[in-house]
């Protein structure tokens, strides 16, 4: 408990420092503070406590850190890591907390009672909380098309414990049935089987996209995941839907947009290619970005390197943005970026 006291002394003073002193750090955008604390005694001695994790995002002002940190030591709760995030001459702050807790002394409730009571005392924008051990996993589905790859990295880092996630159903599409069916011998389907997982196959035409049917399957999912699906969703779809989805764009946004990114890549000579992942809107491509991984290319690459190492960066930075995601990583910020810690 003492390690707690002077962790939330220390933030508490820190805080007051930055907010006085600004523009002495002579950061050009933002200030950031990140701190992070061992577990007492991690040996199992500890072996009774769990994981939370809270973010909060409200106007900013003085003492906030001071009663986050006092509200998880009160309750017997240490800091782990302590991640604050405030914009220059945005008067917006952001934070997220990692701690330990026994929920014998701290029950989930009445954990939800006192943060929403700092909450109520900030105005704030957004308060969540996340006890991974008790709380059900998010539940997704993933929709695909005809390439495989980032939708068998996803399978199989869901099976092996890499992405913490309920998968509800996989959803492929497409134009042609001919050219994109999956017969029951394929890989992905004799995976699916295998582990229960419902597998929905919807050929369609220009005239009917089925994004019906598609939101009738995925209504009771936490978030969805385009794996490299090749439609772009309609904002009727996007707007009935109503919660966030992730997308993999096999280009380094806000460069080479749409279709065929690598073949623009090459045509453009670059010296490195990346992958992004974004929360969809309703403009092609423009959405708030999650994560971003590149690569060095040379003149001796041509389009099928290209491609392949594209690949590869597409399935690392969709499985990270959507690890981000779940471990309450992604704030909105501003109308159209994200703050990841």
């Amino acid at each position: 408990m003492g390690i707690v006291r002077k962790l939330c002394s220390t933030l508490n003073n820190l805080k007051v420092f930055r907010l006085s002193n600004r523009n002495s750090y002579g950061y050009n955008n933002f200030i950031t503070c990140n701190i992070s604390v061992d577990p007492l005694n991690p040996s199992s001695s500890n072996s009774f406590l769990t994981h939370g994790i809270h973010v909060f995002q409200c106007p900013d002002t003085v003492g906030i850190v001071a009663k986050l940190s006092d509200c998880i030591a009160t309750r017997g709760g240490n800091i782990l890591s302590a991640d604050v995030f405030v914009p220059q001459n945005k008067q917006v702050f952001y934070s997220r907390n990692v701690f330990v807790f026994d929920p014998a002394t701290w029950p989930r409730m009445q954990m939800e009672e006192d943060f929403l009571r700092i909450s109520k005392t900030f105005n704030a924008m957004r308060s969540v909380i996340r006890v991974p051990a008790l709380d059900p996993k998010y539940k997704v589905a993933i929709l695909a098309s005809k390439q495989d790859h980032c939708l068998i990295d996803l399978l199989h880092g869901w099976q092996d414990g890499r992405l913490s996630v309920d998968i509800t159903c996989v959803i492929r599409w497409s134009f042609r049935i001919i050219n994109h069916y999956r017969a029951p011998e394929s890989e992905v389907i004799r995976f699916l089987e295998m582990h229960g997982v419902p597998y929905h196959y919807l050929g369609a035409t220009a005239e009917n996209k089925r994004e019906d049917e598609i939101l009738e399957l995925v209504q009771n999912t936490d978030f969805l995941v385009l794996a490299r699906y090749i439609r772009i969703l309609s904002n009727t779809f996007l707007r009935s839907y109503g919660k966030d989805i992730i997308n993999i764009h096999h280009g380094l946004l806000p460069s080479f947009k749409g279709i065929n990114p690598s073949k623009q890549a090459v045509d453009a000579g670059v010296k490195l290619i990346g992958a992004t992942s974004y929360l969809v809107t309703e403009g092609l491509d423009t959405g708030p970005i999650i994560e971003q991984m590149v690569e060095r290319v040379s003149h001796r690459d041509d389009l099928q390197s290209f491609v392949q190492k594209s690949e590869n960066l597409e399935k690392q930075c969709l499985t990270s943005a959507i690890r981000s995601y779940c471990e309450l990583r992604i704030m909105p910020y501003e109308e159209n970026k994200t703050v990841v810690f």
